[in-house]
């Protein structure tokens, strides 16, 4: 009986390590678009944002959105939305350490509201690297660079995060440097980074969709 109790005890503690949040990262300025909400702007008709919802759907056990303006919008989408510790607009790592605090899962999945090509599949082999190497974080590289807001990461690291942004230093790659870290390569299919930074790569990114 002790023994039955000790191994169902010990899944359940693997099992909240193996479960994985989705992290929507919609919480920066977009300087460059007029400060407009990236997340809720359309694309084919859509939010951008819903693009990466369903992304999330199949691979995550929950998915949260990290805003910190029109929160209301971000709501009715009907998942949680939280928002940085701070009101400086501290980057994507300060929505990475909310997601943290917020997460009970053992592993997180964390993509940008502005990337509408990224797929369930593509989520899933950023998974499955990071498991297969038993690594602190899996980031994408499309072959000539890193994408280091497409993660999939230990929860175990919040400490080492905190720490890092409570000294002043935002810069991702920098932080991610410091861990045990494998790349997820996505070399044969480099487009499916294509974010939007201003109207006009919105415009012709709907424009290759319809050629």
């Amino acid at each position: 009986m002790t023994e039955s109790l000790y191994v169902g005890a010990e899944l359940s503690i693997m099992d909240t390590q193996t479960k994985v949040t989705g992290v929507i990262l919609a919480g920066g300025l977009a300087k460059r678009m007029n400060n407009q909400d990236k997340g809720l702007i359309r694309f084919k008709g859509q939010p951008m944002v819903s693009y990466a919802i369903a992304a999330m759907r199949t691979v995550a056990d929950q998915t949260i959105i990290n805003a910190n303006r029109n929160i209301p919008e971000y709501q009715a989408f009907g998942l949680p939305v939280i928002s940085d510790q701070t009101d400086s607009f501290d980057g994507p790592l300060a929505g990475v350490l909310t997601a943290m605090m917020f997460a009970e899962t053992g592993i997180l999945l964390v993509m940008p509201c502005d990337s509408p090509l990224v797929n369930a599949d593509h989520l899933q082999k950023l998974l499955a690297t990071r498991a297969k190497n038993d690594a602190d974080v899996a980031v994408a590289f499309d072959g000539k660079r890193l994408h280091p807001v497409f993660l999939a990461i230990k929860a175990t690291l919040q400490p080492s995060l905190q720490d890092y942004l409570q000294s002043g230093q935002r810069k991702i790659d920098l932080w991610l440097e410091q861990h045990k870290m494998v790349i997820a390569d996505f070399s044969n299919a480099s487009d499916i980074f294509t974010n939007i930074n201003t109207m006009t790569e919105l415009s012709d990114l709907e424009a290759q969709g319809e050629g």
